[in-house]
């Protein structure tokens, strides 16, 4: 009996965690990334959609979303403590998207990442045609891969990250770069990174969010807090704290006013602002109205932030119109996505200083008639528009519609916009008809799987008119099949036995101008393996062959390495020590062991020496007697005189007569010797 009650209570238990596992895997993530900066032409297609429109700033995006900038153009994307910037004819997917990942595909074009923060347990992964790189630490890097996608270069100007390839991997440490071709990463150069108009356009961007002084008054997961600078003042506000009021707006200016409604998935009803300031403040925090003023209440600031849709609630009135206003400090949201308990504590929590009671008992009633909200009845806070202007992302500012006092007051409040969407409400106030990227999709390697392609609209478009407001949860959207001709993504995930512990390549050799010294010091084709036979297994105990030795081999040969030697290795830190080959326990050699996978033999890049040539002495300056060129003969020995002999002509001595080339130390000296030999009979 007792056992039974054990067993009772045990599955009772596994029940309830798998009902709280489920529920938390429908939380939608906890973060956005958000078009911050575009300039040219900038083109976005949502995800799993075919078309392309005209990308809209502060667009929240997330994952399956694509972007294109234009020749001439660039874009800036920003997501948690990081920013991407494009540079011209540069194309981005957003792969994957939560609280634990960014893994961002780019295709072709040149990608600036700076990274401020990177939890421990949060992935960074930049995925091209060529290699998957990871970041490892906090840091400055720049990709870019070639528009035919047949090499990629890696420049890590501080930081540390990873390159995985078809069996291989490497770490590229600060102030490294190299040019990778092809999968396998047997090819490569090194590179120096470069400085120039769009590396500084990027360090200026940078600047603004280092030096800004609402950092101090946000949490640092707030996305578009270096906004505020310039376009509003802080004041601490009794009640209320630190608050932030904007500046150079219309009298009669209420919050989620001037932008327009936009379906994004898996939120549903999205707010974009049209005010270059209006993503943070819209997104994050609460707003208060201040003797007349309406003033921005930020979240605790050691808080994580949790991105929100559209922090108001919904007026569901008659006539075909639906209003809205914005939520107060100590107003609970209630999200119109499906969420579990602890989702609603952590975007109620993070976004503004409330009691944990409060939360509770807004959670557990369906009945939100009867709560009280601090802005509902401020004069001008209830912002309507018609469900026409809606539904099709029409500009709220230029729809609004007037409401009656008494309207507002007998309208119930709704956390639900009880509207269908359009097709036009996933595209938002974009034009449709932009460009797109020049090049066709190319195979992407991964290093980690992303999630399968979002479904498009039309596929979810019947599901969602029998739920009129309420997005489809995760469950639904996979039973969806995709209906729009959306390009099928090709993507390449390394398998676990690929992923190799990587190891450091050699630092790049520069020069004073900061170009690398070898022009090109890649593997001949010939000398790389085939793909395949890196994955094959191969004994352990084949050694190497032996290499010529110098002595043996050309000249060209003898001064780079042979193509059979191990590569070399850069030293190592010690985080990256158990990642060294250790030596094999004694035990360990008695029994049978598996045949191990060989890695690939890269050859390093050769070290550039320099070409030693002889090089003139100079000579010590001659007296005013010159010394006889030609050492004084041994003395003779004494023999009977014999006749005369004419001597013989310079041309029969040369070694005598003749000054060595090397002897000569000057023009004078050389010319004065000339004039001896001639007056000599």
């Amino acid at each position: 009996m007792r056992a039974s009650r054990q067993w009772f209570w045990v599955l009772l238990l596994g029940i309830a965690m798998i009902a709280l596992c489920g529920r938390a895997a429908a939380d939608p993530p906890s973060r956005a990334a958000r078009l911050a900066y575009a300039s040219g032409i900038v083109s976005f297609s949502p995800a799993g959609e075919s078309e392309w429109v005209e990308a809209t700033l502060n667009r929240p995006l997330t994952t399956g979303d694509r972007l294109w900038a234009d020749a001439e153009s660039r874009a800036e994307v920003q997501v948690g403590g990081a920013a991407l910037r494009m540079g011209a004819s540069t194309s981005v997917t957003l792969l994957n998207l939560d609280d634990m990942i960014a893994q961002v595909q780019l295709s072709q074009g040149t990608l600036k990442v700076r990274v401020r923060r990177l939890a421990p347990d949060q992935a960074f992964e930049i995925d091209t045609p060529n290699l998957a790189f990871t970041l490892r630490r906090p840091g400055e890097y720049r990709i870019e891969v070639d528009p035919a996608g047949d090499a990629t270069a890696v420049m890590v100007r501080s930081g540390e990250g990873e390159a995985y390839g078809d069996g291989a991997s490497y770490v590229i440490d600060s102030r490294q770069g190299y040019r990778f071709s092809g999968t396998d990463l047997r090819d490569y150069q090194p590179i120096a990174a470069p400085d120039d108009d769009f590396d500084r356009w990027a360090s200026d961007r940078d600047h603004r969010s280092d030096d800004s002084a609402s950092a101090r008054y946000v949490s640092s997961d707030v996305v578009g807090y270096e906004d505020l600078d310039g376009n509003g003042t802080w004041r601490a506000e009794p009640g209320y704290g630190n608050v932030w009021v904007p500046n150079r707006v219309a009298a009669d200016w209420t919050p989620y006013q001037q932008g327009h409604w936009a379906w994004v998935d898996p939120w549903g009803w999205t707010w974009v602002d049209d005010a270059p300031w209006g993503y943070a403040v819209s997104h994050y925090g609460r707003w208060a109205n201040l003797r007349g003023t309406w003033g921005w209440v930020p979240g605790p600031l050691s808080a994580l932030a949790v991105y929100a849709p559209a922090l108001v609630a919904f007026l569901v009135g008659g006539g075909g119109d639906v209003g809205w206003f914005p939520l107060g400090p100590r107003d609970v949201y209630r999200p119109s996505y499906a969420a579990s308990r602890g989702y609603f504590d952590r975007v109620n929590r993070s976004n503004t200083a409330i009691n944990t009671t409060t939360i509770t008992n807004v959670y557990n009633t369906t009945n939100v008639t009867n709560i009280t909200y601090a802005n509902r009845h401020v004069p001008g806070a209830v912002v309507a528009v018609s469900t026409t202007a809606f539904v099709h992302a029409k500009p709220v500012g230029k729809a609004r519609v007037q409401v009656s006092k008494e309207a507002i007051a007998s309208a119930p409040v709704s956390a639900v916009a009880a509207v269908a969407p359009v097709q036009e409400s996933v595209h938002g106030a974009a034009a449709p008809g932009a460009k797109r990227p020049t090049r066709g999709e190319h195979v992407i390697v991964a290093r980690s799987a992303p999630p399968a392609a979002p479904v498009g609209f039309a596929a979810q478009q019947r599901q969602l008119g029998a739920i009129p407001g309420r997005p489809l949860d995760e469950a639904a959207r996979r039973q969806l099949k995709p209906i729009a001709t959306v390009p099928a993504r090709k993507i390449v995930v390394l398998a676990a036995a690929q992923a190799k512990p990587p190891t450091a390549l050699p630092p790049p050799a520069a020069n004073s101008s900061g170009v690398s010294r070898q022009p090109d010091q890649r593997r001949a084709p010939a000398a790389a393996p085939a793909p395949a036979a890196l994955a094959s297994p191969q004994p352990a105990s084949v050694p190497p062959k032996a290499a010529p030795s110098p002595a043996t081999r050309p000249r060209a040969e003898a001064e780079r390495p042979p193509l059979a030697s191990p590569p070399a290795r850069a030293p190592v830190s010690s985080e990256h020590a158990p990642q060294r080959a250790r030596p094999e326990p004694p035990e360990a050699k008695a029994r049978p062991m598996p045949p191990l996978v060989l890695p690939p033999q890269v050859r390093p890049p050769p070290i550039a020496l320099p070409i030693l040539r002889p090089v003139p002495i100079a000579r010590a300056p001659q007296r005013a007697t010159p010394a006889p060129l030609v050492p004084p003969a041994a003395p003779a020995k004494r023999v009977a005189p014999s006749p005369v002999r004419p001597e013989p002509s310079p041309a029969a001595q040369p070694s005598a007569r003749k000054p060595a080339p090397e002897a000569i130390t000057s023009v004078e000296q050389k010319k004065a010797e000339e004039e001896r030999l001639k007056r000599k009979p």
